[in-house]
Order: C-alpha cells, then structure tokens, then sequence
C-alpha cells in the first residue's frame, strides 16, 4: 500500500494527462478558459487570460488585490456568510449550524480541522445519512501548526472558519460539473469577480487510503478555496472508486471578507472591531504606507515553506525599500497586536465550546496560545484587558454565533484562573533565567524550558540581551511546541478487546439493554475458542464504557469475564466448557452486582450532571469507571474543589435522585440523535455505530450510551461523595458510591465518628490568634465533611488571605507538648492534614 503523499503525487500526473476525465473542464471552457502550464512551478492551471504564470503568490507576484480588489461586492465578515448562505439555498444546498470546535464525536482527534471532521468517519464512510445533503456550513476549525505566522503574513490563523460546500453522494448521482459550477457563480456573483480576474489550479488530494482530484482558485495572488473530490480509494487489489463520492470543498471565510475589502491585512477585516480596541490601547499607528508596500510580499514569510527565513527577510526588504532591521521591528510590533486579537478569538471559540488550557494533549495548544498572548503583552508593557477583548469578539460574532455570548461568564472565570497561572510562573522565571543563562541555550533548551516551566523564549531572550548574550529563538518555535502535545489520551480505560478468530459470525444481540434487572437469558451456541464463548444473544454485560462485566454462569459452568470484538460479544468461562457449537444454553448473572453495577452507572451520569450545574456548562465527561465498590467520574475542571463545591455536587446528586425522574432508554440514528440533543451527547470519548442509544434523565442530562442503567433515578438510592482529586491540569477525579456501596461506606463513617465523639468539640487555650482561626475553622469544615471528604487548601483560607506556612506548623507542634492527653489526637489529625497542603 502507498503513502498519501505518493498516492496524491501519482494521481496528479494521471490527472494532468486526462484532465477531462477528472476535472470539471466542460465548465470551464464553457465560460472561456483555456488550460496552461506555469511557467515556475509547473502546475496547471486555467485562465481566460494569457498569463505564464499560475495564481500562487510566489509565481503571480504575492498579493495584488491590497487597496485595489477587483470584488465589485464588498462584503464584512459577517455579510460574506450570509451571502454565501442565501446564494447556495437558492441552489439547492441546506445551510446547517455549526458543529462545535471540540470533536467529541471522534477518537483521532481533539479539535475540529477543517469542516469534513463534521462528518467523519461516517457519513463520509455511507454508514449514516447526513443532516442534509448537499449542504454549507460555516465550521470554525482550530490548527496549531501556523502559530509563529500569525500577523506576519497577513493570513494565517490558529482558529479559522471554514465555509464547507458538501454533498455526499451514490456514483449515478454524482454531479461533479454541478459542484464546480455552483463554486464558480460564487466568484462571479457573490464575490463579483470577473472571469478574468479567477485562475484554476489542478491538483490532487488524498488521505486516510481516500483520493481524488481537487481545483484550487486563486484571484490576484490570494487562494480564496479548494474544492476537493473524494472518488477513489486504495485496495490492497488496486484502485477501486469509492461507493459514495464526496464533496469537500473548503473556502476561508476570512479571505474571501479580506479579498472583497482590499484592507491591509485580513485581521483588519476578520475582527475590525477588536483590532480598533487594541490600537487604541496600545497607541500603535501603522505606518499605512510601508504596510502597502510590505503585505504584497507577507506571504513570502510563511516559516513553514521557506529554508532560510533570514533571507527572505532580506528578499522583503529589497522589494520594500525599507532597512530590514526597521521592517523587522515595525512588522513584529504590528503582529504582537494583530496576534492579540486572533489568541483571544480562538479562545473564545474554545473554552465557549468546553475545551480547556491544559498541560496535555490540546488543552496545551491552548495555554500556548494564552500565554504568548501574554509574553507579547509584557514585551510591548501594553495593558490590555484580554476578557475585554473576547466580549468585543462575541458582540461582533454574535448574528454568526449567538452561542459565543452565552458562555461569556465561564469564559472570563477560567482566563482569570490561567493568568494567576501564568502570573506565578513569571514570578520565579527570574530567578531560574538568570542561573541558566550562564549556561549554553540552545533550541532544545528552550522547548524544554517553555515545556516544563512555560518560560516564554522571549523572556530568555530579554534576560540574555541584559548579560551581552544572544540567543536564537527559532522562527517556528510555537508550531515547534505545539507538535509535542498531539497525543490524546482518556485517563480511565476500561475497555476489553482481544483479536479472536470471529469471522462470518452475525452481530450478538444484546438484552441487557432494557431491563437493567434482567439476568437470565438462553442462547444458540455459535463458535468456542478455548474458554471463549459467543452466543447468538445474552444477557451478560461485557466490559465497556467505563463498566467492567458482569460474572455469572452459563449452564453450570462459571463466567469469569465478558467483553466485546467489534459488535460480537465473548464469554470467557473458568474452565473449558464441555457444551458444543449448536446448543441451546442458558445464561444467568450475579443479580447484585448487576444491580450495583446499574446504580454505579446511572448516578456517574447524575453526578456528572451536578456537577455541570455546580461548577459550569465547561464540565464534561473525560473518563469513568464503574466497579462494583465504588464509581470514579473524571470531569473537565480547571482548579481543585474545594469541600463546598463537593458537598454542592453531592447535594445536588441527591436532589436528583430524591426528584424521581424517569429515566429513558432508546435507539436512534446517530443523525437524529445529534439533531435532537446536540453534540453534547458524547461524553467520555466517541461512541460507534449507526445508531446511538440515548440514555436520557428528562431535563437534566443526556449521553450516547450503551451501560446498563436505572429506569428511574431514585432507584440509585443515596450518592455518597469519597474525594476529589486533581489528576492533570484540566481534570478533576470524583469518587464516590451509591445504594448499597453507599449505605455500607456511611456505616464505617458513622462508627468512626462515634469512637471520636467529643474529639472535635474540644478546646485548646492560649493558641495564637492566626492558629485559633486555623483550628476552629478545619474543625467546621471536618465536622461538615463527615470524615468522608479529604479538605482542600481553599477550605482553610485565613480571613486575611494569608496561607499557613512551617512556622505555623512549628507553633502547633510546640503546643502537643503543653497539652492535655486528649488534646494530641486531635491537633495530630489537623497537623495532618496541613502537612498535606504545603
């Protein structure tokens, strides 16, 4: 099998040979183009003109359409969606909302990236229909890799939207001159563009064993959209077409507003009302004339196409006429702003969507993004209110994306938390720089500095400058870091999967789904390997979704273990079983733990619904397990909680259950049930299949799921919270019990409190005043935390805000020595607990 990148080389020759065959060239010369080959890069393209070169900017002269567009339309930012909309409903495309930036729905990845995510893997796959066919969206997306050219080039973003053209269609249906077509009228209608002013490029494109043709469309050095046609996939038999062939056309949304206008730079018309903001506080005044002169040649600085960027600043510089160090510093001063105002975008966009700045995986990206918004803040000495901004950013997009001003609150409270962050890590940045600086620092060493300690290269830089030392910082640093954090990873795995040899069997129908009580069922032998059982139907549960199996018998013989390959389900038994393929058996499970497995289960939905109302719209599922003990939620939460938040969160739980609400269990296509629930539904990782069964707690939450769960809430009995804990930056785990789990752990704490009665009521005489108010608030708060709740630091603040530290250790410890014997039990389990905080 080949690459993509040797499929997409391979098919581009095939296609350049036979551009009729792949391409939608009856359009095209229909409308008066004429196909030619570029003289520098030696691409093909289609022009009505006689130009030898294509349209990229590096063959056409970069971008020539600053202050002189050749649009007739001039559309805002705003307006170009709209347009677009009204235009292609006209043509028989349905515009959809937005899916949100966060991909819950898939296991490959943590954002959204271009609009096809929205439909991968299946729609795309046939598997499901898609919400409307054809259709348009305008799908904010979320990259990394172009960070360190953000305000540079005039055009790059970390967080984008763009405008998906999409149809998803059976081989006789397919109408590749029709999409062309469409996109086309889009150039010469919504934009005004005349024929002239458009140029075609060929190309190919493939991925994930997907390949097809694609037509690029650039006017006056810009690409302004790529239309892609996903035909053909590859076979270890060759290449076959595709049953369904896709169009995936994206355009950015952001190009076509800044193409239209002509303006200096695409961020002047992507967030005007922002960018105004910011060159207000800043007091910044771009020098209009030598922007003029510069942004033609901005796209020349793309670090991630150039060998040697230093040269090329040289190249600028000469086109210009400006000094290269002068340009340098006028271009860097302008794009710290403009950088400014695309950081607090995309953090809006984010964190409005549940993700959270984090020290892993995507979260990461995130904090990246806040903090060099920051480190550009500091090396400028601007004072900018970054809340502020993204308020600015919500108003604005608000007729585009209303739900970006409803989470506006959370929004503000978790950027304030990553500046303290950010504030405490600048605060001992001094100190580590000045005894590295000494030392050799060289690329490594700063990633490794910005990884683990998240000083800013800027910063090292500064301080060296200072000590006569320079020090090269690389050009694409922050694409550099960004690649370090990809991975993503559930923090509870409690799926089961082995490769047994299952061929040709048909899908094991599952009946535990109903009745969470149901333990018995018979079943048709269908093929034993080893100790490996698969029926044509059970009622045992196999281990998924965070729930490990249920335990039982199959006629006589014990059931250690159950889990699922693919859609078939295995049974492991003790011994070999001395049945045969085609008997009829019978299945029974242990009743108990089925039933505390259901309660487990079921209340891990309750208490993650809780806690989304305690703490914030923010709060999803990142991972569970469900044993027959105790159950473990971990939530997406940006701080430790504290015992008040915990006893919220277990009082609102038991609410809940005390309110008796019917729990309902149904199958539903994945399209409908996104449709009818919003994509909130997944919750703790992606769920398979073409249909999803919702478990739905009427008006208080809803998830794809396939546990096995209550009818009715008050059937979890009482849910008791153990702890919290704070596992990685960006998730906090909850531990707790419910129904019988719960009842026995309350037994152990109420005989613990019985054998310590009157310890907490105790009095200790002439404590210093700041350790009197210590001690009596950790006895309030022990006392309200029923022994079942480790405290927290929050929960032993000091009236003055002044945190305890040794030397407050040291007078409580001088004072067990002048105290009645009674006294130590209790002081030595508040020394404890404070020796744990520092």
């Amino acid at each position: 099998m080949k690459t993509d990148k040797e499929i997409k080389k391979e098919f581009k020759l095939k296609a350049s040979q036979n551009p009729d065959n792949y391409y939608a060239t009856s359009v095209l010369k229909k409308e008066g183009f004429s196909r030619k080959k570029c003289s520098k890069c030696g691409t093909h393209f289609w022009q009505t003109t006689n130009d030898d070169f294509c349209g990229d900017p590096a063959c056409s002269g970069g971008f020539r359409f600053i202050g002189n567009t050749p649009a007739t339309k001039k559309l805002d930012y705003i307006g170009v969606w709209k347009e677009f909309a009204k235009l292609f409903g006209k043509w028989g495309y349905t515009p959809i909302n937005r899916y949100p930036v966060t991909a819950r729905w898939r296991q490959d990845t943590d954002f959204v990236q271009a609009s096809i995510y929205d439909f991968q893997p299946y729609v795309v796959s046939g598997e499901v229909e898609p919400p409307a066919n054809p259709l348009v969206v305008p799908q904010l997306c979320l990259r990394f890799n172009d960070i360190d050219n953000i305000g540079i080039t005039g055009a790059h973003y970390s967080c984008f939207d763009m405008i998906g053209q999409h149809a998803f269609m059976k081989p006789k249906e397919w109408d590749q001159a029709r999409h062309f077509r469409d996109i086309h009228n889009w150039l010469k209608q919504g934009l005004g563009l005349k024929n002239q002013e458009i140029k075609f490029h060929e190309d190919a494109w493939a991925g994930g064993g997907n390949f097809g043709p694609c037509m690029e469309y650039f006017s006056r050095g810009l690409e302004l959209g790529n239309q892609v046609y996903m035909l053909f996939e590859q076979t270890p038999s060759g290449n076959k077409e595709l049953n369904l062939k896709v169009l995936d056309m994206g355009m950015g949304h952001e190009r076509n507003a800044w193409f239209t206008q002509g303006k200096s730079t695409s961020y002047e018309t992507t967030f005007p009302t922002v960018v105004e903001k910011l060159k207000k506080a800043t007091g910044i005044k771009i020098d209009p004339e030598l922007m003029k002169k510069f942004l033609p040649y901005s796209s020349y600085l793309n670090v991630d196409e150039v060998e040697d960027i230093e040269k090329t600043w040289n190249l600028v510089s000469k086109k210009t006429g400006y000094n290269v160090d002068e340009l340098k510093k006028q271009i860097s001063e302008s794009a710290a702003l403009y950088s400014i105002a695309e950081h607090s975008r995309a953090l809006l966009v984010a964190l409005s969507d549940g993700a959270l700045p984090s020290n892993v995986g995507g979260g990461y990206n995130l904090r990246v993004l806040f903090r060099r918004a920051m480190s550009l803040m500091d090396k400028y000495g601007w004072e900018i209110d970054f809340n502020e901004l993204c308020e600015i950013h919500a108003k604005y997009l608000k007729p585009l994306y209303p739900e970006l001003s409803e989470n506006l609150d959370e929004v503000n409270e978790i950027l304030g938390v990553e500046k303290r962050k950010y504030e405490a890590t600048r605060q001992k940045t001094h100190s580590i720089i000045s005894k590295l600086i000494k030392e050799e620092i060289n690329e490594k060493k700063l990633l490794m500095l910005y990884d683990s300690q998240g000083i800013a290269p800027e910063l090292i830089g500064e301080e060296a400058e200072k000590l006569g030392k320079e020090i090269k910082i690389p050009d694409n640093f922050y694409a550099l870091v960004s690649g370090m954090h990809e991975s993503r990873k559930q923090e509870h795995e409690t799926k089961r999967e082995e490769k047994l040899a299952l061929e040709n069997l048909p899908e094991t129908e599952a009946l535990y789904y109903d009745d969470p009580l149901k333990t018995e069922s018979k079943g048709k032998i269908l093929k034993i390997i080893g100790n490996n059982v698969i029926l044509d139907k059970t009622v045992a549960y196999p281990t998924s979704g965070g729930q490990i199996n249920d335990l039982g018998k199959i006629d006589d013989e014990e059931l250690t273990d159950v889990f699922k390959q693919g859609n078939i389900i295995v049974h492991v038994l003790k011994n070999k079983p001395k049945f045969k393929v085609g008997d009829n058996v019978n299945v029974v499970v242990d009743l108990d733990r089925r039933k505390q497995l259901a309660q487990h289960h079921t209340s891990t939905h309750i208490v993650g619904a809780a806690a989304r109302k305690v703490l914030g719209k923010h709060v999803n599922q990142a991972g569970a397990k469900k044993t027959k003990e105790k159950a473990t939620l971990d939530i997406t939460h940006y701080e430790s909680l504290n015992l008040e938040q915990t006893k919220k969160i277990e009082d609102e739980a038991n609410k809940i259950v005390n309110s008796k609400i019917e729990i309902i269990k149904k199958f539903y296509p994945r399209t409908e049930a996104e449709k009818l629930f919003s994509m909130n539904i997944y919750q703790g990782g992606a769920v398979p299949g073409k249909k999803l069964r919702i478990v739905q707690i009427k008006g208080i939450d809803t998830q794809a799921c396939g546990g096995t769960h209550l009818n009715n809430t008050s059937e979890a009995g009482k849910i008791k919270i153990l702890k919290s804990t704070k596992i990685s930056d960006s998730i906090v785990r909850i531990e707790f019990t419910a129904g019988k789990a719960a009842e026995k752990e309350l037994e152990g704490k109420n005989r613990i409190l019985e054998e310590s009665a009157g310890l907490l009521d105790v009095e200790i005489n002439q404590l210093p005043a700041r350790v009197q108010e210590l001690f009596d608030k950790w006895k309030k708060a022990r006392k309200a935390a029923n022994k079942g709740i480790k405290l927290s630091k929050e929960d032993l603040t000091l009236k003055n805000k002044e945190p305890f530290k040794g030397d407050v250790l040291a007078e409580i410890s001088k004072i067990l020595q002048t105290q009645p014997e009674h006294v130590p039990k209790t002081i030595k389990r508040f020394l404890d607990e404070l020796r744990g905080f520092r």
